[in-house]
């Protein structure tokens, strides 16, 4: 999919070979949107990856002096989700990161991606519009800052140069009298990409909105403003009847198409829908309703230092990585993804390829102490990291032989795996690697989780054959093993 491929160090090295390599590379953080674009030819004379998920500082969420609210490049959905000053002071931007995907996707995407990937059904554009948001450039040009209104040309389409690299994304944190929240409408309630969402912020003074912002997602070219709802709502009490009224004239804004998800019809029809469902939270200060306080992110123990000290190119370089504790030096697969890598490479074929979208699950591997998608992961992203695979959950466990028989090593299976088998939490069991990696990770973020939680931590792994009764009902018992 590529023929080279750079582990940067700074940003300044970045835009140093974006200005030698211009439209012939892409920057890749996350990759769950590049990568997809890549197999489907969708980025055409792409040869060239510059991976900085690894620079250092990158993933800061920061507030300056002036209250407002600063995402570096490399922060996250989940970074996003879980943050208490975004859930805070830009809570519908909380929202939306927690509605994208699935943890394992939330902890690769980053926001800035799903910025410059430009679909009007990215998620985390719609709250960003309606919070005023800024995108700051960085090139050897030097550095421009565009309002994110200014920001977009068309679908996938948006003003940024092929030497630029986006290094900032900027927005005033709410005030005391604004309150807001993000609504999407999908066809599923995880895993599903918008057939409309909308974003409302409104500045209220007692129960009268002083202003208001609300932008609609997936039902125009590219994230627009309700401009009409908007103005009608100035100076007016959130009555029925005039939440009634807002939610009409929305749909003056809304110009959807028609496709196999949902026709125009409908999704003006939605517009209406949510964007009514949307005020009538605010007023009734239920905005945050179905937003867990503290979102199952499938992380755990990191286990190595996310910064970097040298470059790294591919493929002069082997990538030398760690699996399941053991040391691999592999000097082929450079152009592949991190499923096929340890698959091919590796022979590690527990890890299964479903739908090499990052749509099932199957693929799931701990890399760096967070469960991601391993067919979303360039392989030379392993180069330097900690992975695991579905091999290394069991332990080896020294066991003693009757008396001058000395001792064996046996294996110890790990309590997901154990419950898997005593409750035939297994059919196929094509997908059931994935879940397992899913299941173990959600008991090193929380020992003890509910049902809730449980499925909250396998919205990213589907099964064709069962219900998930019996893998919900396996990870809870082992819970109570492990505990």
């Amino acid at each position: 999919m590529w023929h080279e491929y750079i582990n940067a160090t700074s940003t300044d090295e970045v835009i140093k070979f974006l200005a030698d390599k211009k439209e012939h590379a892409r920057i890749v953080a996350g990759g769950t949107d590049l990568i997809l674009e890549l197999e489907r030819g969708v980025r055409k004379g792409v040869d060239a990856l510059i991976d900085i998920s690894r620079i250092p500082t990158l993933q800061q969420i920061t507030i300056d002096e002036d209250n407002v609210i600063h995402l570096g490049p490399l922060v996250t959905h989940n970074d996003c989700a879980a943050s208490k000053l975004i859930r805070g002071k830009a809570y519908p931007l909380a929202r939306a990161a927690w509605e994208v995907g699935a943890p394992q996707i939330r902890n690769r995407g980053t926001i800035a991606g799903n910025l410059i990937t430009a679909s009007p059904a990215n998620d985390t554009i719609t709250p960003l519009m309606a919070l005023g948001a800024s995108v700051t450039l960085l090139s050897t040009r030097g550095e421009r800052t565009i309002p994110l209104k200014d920001f977009y040309t068309g679908v996938r389409k948006n003003v940024m140069q092929a030497d630029e690299m986006l290094v900032d994304i900027s927005f005033p944190a709410l005030t005391k009298t604004q309150r807001g929240t993000f609504i999407k409408l999908a066809l599923r309630r995880a895993q599903a990409i918008s057939l409309v969402n909308v974003a409302v912020i409104l500045n209220l003074k007692a129960d009268t909105v002083q202003s208001a912002s609300i932008t609609l997602g997936a039902v125009t070219p590219i994230i627009t403003h309700a401009v009409e709802a908007e103005q009608f709502l100035a100076k007016k009490k959130l009555t029925d009847k005039n939440i009634a009224q807002a939610a009409e004239l929305a749909v003056k804004s809304a110009h959807p198409i028609d496709d196999v998800r949902g026709s125009a019809s409908y999704r003006r029809e939605m517009v209406k829908v949510i964007t009514a469902r949307g005020l009538t939270a605010i007023r009734d200060e239920t905005e945050q309703a179905g937003m867990p306080k503290r979102p199952i992110l499938l992380q755990g123990r990191k286990t190595v230092d996310g910064g970097q000290q040298t470059t790294s190119k591919f493929p002069e370089l082997p990538i030398e990585t760690t699996i399941n504790g053991k040391k691999y030096s592999f000097k082929s697969g450079h152009s592949k993804t991190l499923l096929r890598l340890l698959r091919e490479e590796g022979m590690l074929t527990g890890t299964k390829e479903g739908c090499a979208e990052g749509e099932c699950g199957a693929c799931t591997v701990f890399l760096d102490g967070q469960a991601v998608m391993s067919c979303l992961v360039p392989a030379p992203r392993a180069h330097g990291a900690e992975i695991v695979t579905v091999e290394g959950l069991a332990t080896l466990t020294p066991t003693h032989l009757p008396e001058g028989e000395g001792q064996e090593v046996r294996e110890q299976l790990h309590p997901v795996q154990e419950a898997f088998i005593e409750h035939g939490a297994v059919q196929c069991g094509y997908c059931t690697p994935g879940f397992i990696m899913s299941g173990a990770k959600l008991l090193e973020e929380k020992s003890n989780p509910t049902k809730n939680e449980i499925e909250q931590a396998i919205t990213g792994n589907l099964c064709r054959c069962t219900g998930y009764y019996k893998i919900v009902k396996a990870i809870e018992d082992a819970s109570k093993t492990k505990a």
